[in-house]
This record gives C-alpha cells, sequence and structure tokens, in this order.
C-alpha cells in the first residue's frame, strides 16, 4: 500500500490512465475489425473507406504510445495487403 500522500495520489491517477488506455485499445482493435469484416465481405471499395478511416485512429493511439509505433504500421500493411489481395 501507498504510504505518501505522493504515492497515494500517482496510484489513483494510474487507476484512471489505466482504464483511458484500455477504452483506446479497445477502439484500436474494434477500427481492425471494422476493417477485417469489411475485406470478408468482399467490397473492395467499401474496405478502401473503412481502412482510411481506421489508418486515422490506429495512428492517433500509435502517438499516444498505447501501442508501439512498429505495432501501428504492421496492423498498416498487413490490413492494405488483404485489401490489394481482393482485386486478384
Amino acid at each position: 500500500m501507498a504510504n505518501s500522500a505522493q504515492a497515494r495520489k500517482r496510484a489513483r491517477q494510474a487507476v484512471k490512465q489505466h482504464a483511458h488506455n484500455t477504452s483506446l485499445r479497445s477502439t484500436l482493435r474494434t477500427a481492425i475489425k471494422r476493417v477485417q469484416k469489411a475485406i470478408v465481405a468482399g467490397d473492395k471499395t467499401v474496405a478502401q473507406g473503412v481502412f482510411r478511416e481506421s489508418v486515422a485512429v490506429i495512428d492517433r493511439i500509435a502517438d499516444k504510445k498505447i501501442i508501439h509505433k512498429n505495432k501501428a504500421a504492421r496492423h498498416k500493411s498487413r490490413l492494405s495487403a488483404r485489401i490489394k489481395a481482393l482485386a486478384a
């Protein structure tokens, strides 16, 4: 248990920040799933539109250091490759 006032405050802040980060991570996963669902549906134009929106979400969350920038790049790359493969 935190003994000093500073440690108690940091513990309170950590709980709040954890809840906020969890919410952002959930937003990220939802954005990725939306693109995957559009890809499975097979409509390339819809998938591209959803992908553009999701890229903004992925980048925003990577900028806040909720996920690493390389992980964000990996997600974008894999989703993009799956969309490009729809035409073939």
